[in-house]
């Protein structure tokens, strides 16, 4: 899997994510509001009345039914929602679980890839302990050769070299150790790295050590 497919796949559930908090939330207000409204819209109870000033039979028996029919109708409504909040939240959780699993499995899987790509290295190394009588220039061949194979692996894993040779001193970048002086030269030119920097998919793990001009 390529870096771009890991940050494609990794913004896709980011994505997902925003949206299942946005739902729930949502789901929260709605129940809110249903309450607020079911509070508002309840009828409050008569007083009760003496004898003698009861309305007619009709309107007595109305009133108590409209209130059963709004307390049934915001209770459904009510109970709908509670429901509908549950079902996200369960799949909320149960998604929370399966992008950490997926986390887990594609860390084992660079994981087991660094290392399949880091073992051609570590073969050449072992032949080379392994030869006898070598001479000066087929041992410096076999180092140069293993060198290369390590640069490759990790250059495929993300490893960048930052350049430093003809650059500004960059603190970001660059971590200056010493400063020299030199008229043919601008202030902050970086004349020597004294050891190399590297990031790994745009991010310094470790910034260049040089010299620079400081006059």
């Amino acid at each position: 899997m390529t870096a771009f497919e890991k940050d494609k796949m990794k913004k896709k559930d980011e994505a997902s994510l925003e949206e299942m908090k946005e739902q729930i939330e949502e789901a929260l207000a709605d129940e809110m509001a249903e309450r607020r409204a079911f509070n508002q819209d309840a009828p409050e109870e008569a007083p009760p009345q003496e004898s003698g000033e009861t309305q007619a039979g009709e309107s007595e028996e109305t009133a108590p039914e409209d209130a059963d029919a709004i307390r049934e109708k915001y209770e459904a409504e009510l109970a709908e929602k509670e429901n509908r909040y549950l079902r996200l939240q369960a799949d909320f959780e149960n998604f929370r679980r399966r992008t950490r699993q997926e986390k887990e499995e594609l860390g084992n899987l660079v994981t087991q890839n660094l290392l399949k790509d880091l073992l051609p290295f570590l073969d050449n190394f072992e032949r080379a302990l392994a030869a006898e009588n070598s001479d000066a220039e087929s041992l410096r061949a076999g180092v140069e050769m293993m060198y290369k194979q390590l640069v490759e692996a990790l250059k495929k894993e993300g490893l960048e070299y930052i350049e430093t040779k003809g650059k500004p001193f960059d603190p970001n970048f660059h971590q200056a150790v010493m400063r020299v002086e030199d008229a043919e030269k601008e202030d902050g030119e970086i004349v020597a790295e004294l050891q190399k920097g590297y990031m790994a998919k745009g991010r310094v793990i470790r910034p260049s050590m040089v010299q620079v001009v400081g006059n």
